[in-house]
C-alpha cells in the first residue's frame, strides 16, 4: 500500500496492492499501521457511509465544524469517480486550493481528507457507489458546504463520462443553493488552520 500526500497537506492518496488470479483479486483496503505512520495520527471510525450515483451527479463541496470535523477515507467500489479536496482552512498555505483522485474499479485507490478539508465527488459512471469511514458521526447542525462551481476555487470538472459520453452536472438543492468559498469566510462557517492543527494534536 503506497501512501503520496497530495497539493493539500492532509490529504493523502492510497494506492493498495492488488493480488489477482482465474477467481478474481484480493486488496488491503485499509491497515491501521501504514495509515497511522503516513497521517501522524490513528483514524477513528465512528461511521461508514455508502453512496450511488448516477453519471454526472456532483456531491459538495460539504465539511464539518472544528472540532470534532469529520476525516474521510473515501473508497469507489463500483464505478468511477472524481474525488477532490479543497483547502478551506484560513491562515492555511494553500487556502482555496484543490487536488483530486480518480477513483475508481480498477486501481482501486483511496483518498484520505484530514479535519477541516473539504469533500466533493463527480460521478463518472452510472452507479458509482462510494464508500467512505468517517471519524465522527453526521450531525446535521455542524455541517457545511460550498458551492463546487465556485470560480475562485476553479475545480476543473470532467464534462465526460468514462464511457466518453457528454456528462450533464446534477446537484442536490442543498449543494446548488451553497455559498461560495468567499461568502463561507465571510459567515465565519470555515474552519481556522489554527484551530485543526489543535485538534490534531490532541490525536497523535
Amino acid at each position: 500500500m503506497q501512501y503520496r500526500e497530495l497539493s493539500v497537506p492532509g490529504a493523502f492518496e492510497i494506492t493498495p496492492r492488488q493480488f489477482g488470479d482465474a477467481r478474481g483479486l484480493f486488496l488491503e483496503a485499509f491497515k491501521a499501521g501504514p495509515f497511522a505512520e503516513a497521517a501522524g495520527h490513528a483514524f477513528d471510525l465512528q461511521q461508514a457511509n455508502c453512496s450511488v450515483s448516477a453519471a454526472g451527479v456532483l456531491r459538495g463541496i460539504h465539511f464539518a465544524d472544528v472540532p470534532p470535523s469529520q476525516a474521510k477515507y473515501v473508497q469507489c467500489l463500483r464505478g468511477a469517480v472524481l474525488d477532490v479536496v479543497v483547502d478551506i482552512r484560513t491562515g492555511s498555505l494553500t487556502f482555496g486550493q484543490w487536488d483530486s483522485v480518480l477513483l475508481d474499479d480498477v486501481d482501486r485507490r483511496a483518498i484520505y481528507l484530514s479535519e477541516g478539508l473539504g469533500h466533493a465527488f463527480l460521478s463518472l459512471e452510472d452507479d458509482s457507489t462510494v464508500m467512505y469511514f468517517c471519524s465522527a458521526g453526521y450531525a446535521p447542525e455542524r455541517e457545511h458546504g460550498i458551492h463546487p462551481l465556485d470560480p475562485a476555487i476553479g475545480i476543473d470538472w470532467p464534462t465526460t463520462a468514462r464511457d466518453g459520453s457528454p456528462l450533464t452536472h446534477q446537484f442536490s438543492a442543498k449543494d446548488e443553493a451553497a455559498p461560495t468559498l468567499a461568502q463561507a469566510e465571510e459567515q465565519g462557517l470555515l474552519p481556522a488552520m489554527e484551530d485543526v492543527e489543535k485538534y490534531l494534536t490532541t490525536l497523535r
